[in-house]
């Protein structure tokens, strides 16, 4: 049997430009268009990755870095929200919205202005490099994170 039931879409907070943790600014790029001269999906999701890479270049203890290397994303959930078009740019917004014992969860953005482009939200989960199971995040990566929860 198959389940239809849809995946619950990104918070709708994230449709807005405050309570980022990191921003950052990606140039379009001629080759991202699709036939219709929108940017495609894929490239909206390539602003997306720069934005988590950017957050734990920006955030991260410089040991903390080293250890996102055991990190796999599980689950990436995207809503495309506005056409967007070249050329131009975008700010990618990113932020921590949960984190687990094995795993976290970031909400991102992509605004063009004011105006919503797209919100995702990525759970990602620490894996013993030896076991291939999750493991524990602790010490200094579980304070990064934690510290970049937004304010309740």
């Amino acid at each position: 049997m198959n389940d239809t039931t849809p995946a619950p879409a990104p918070d709708p907070a994230l449709r807005t430009r405050g309570g980022y943790a990191t921003w950052v600014t990606e140039r379009i790029r001629y080759n991202d268009l699709d036939p219709n001269n929108h940017v495609n999906n894929i490239a909206i999701n390539q602003f997306f990755e720069d934005g988590r890479v950017d957050f734990r270049i920006v955030k991260m203890p410089g040991d903390a870095v080293d250890i996102l290397a055991g990190f796999v994303v599980v689950k990436f959930t995207v809503e495309y929200v506005s056409e967007l078009s070249y050329p131009g740019e975008v700010d990618v917004g990113t932020v921590v919205l949960r984190v687990g014992g094995s795993s976290y969860t970031m909400g991102q953005g992509i605004f063009q202005g004011d105006k919503c482009i797209a919100v995702a939200e990525t759970i990602t989960v620490s894996v013993d490099a030896e076991t291939g199971k999750a493991s524990r995040i602790e010490g200094d990566l579980r304070t990064a994170l934690e510290d970049n929860l937004p304010a309740s």
